[in-house]
């Protein structure tokens, strides 16, 4: 079985001929770059910073979990 996420990055015109990207799917989630291949994959990294939960932030408590990997195509 294989699933998909289907997610979307907005690209604006910011100041100084920068390009802020955001991911709406994902609230929070927003970057910028010189060029909008940098803006895409600096909001990639924001993104894989939303998702990575930080050490010790699970609250502690035991958990039925499951690993989910995303991969980003493009």
């Amino acid at each position: 079985m294989s699933d998909s996420l289907q997610l979307t990055i907005v690209y604006e015109d910011g100041d100084d001929g920068w390009i802020i990207s955001s991911i709406p799917e994902v609230p929070g989630t927003m970057s910028q770059g010189r060029t909008r291949e940098e803006a895409r994959a600096n909001v990639i990294d924001a993104l894989q910073l939303m998702l990575s939960p930080e050490p010790g932030q699970d609250g502690g408590q035991p958990a039925d979990r499951e690993s989910l990997t995303l991969t980003i195509a493009g």
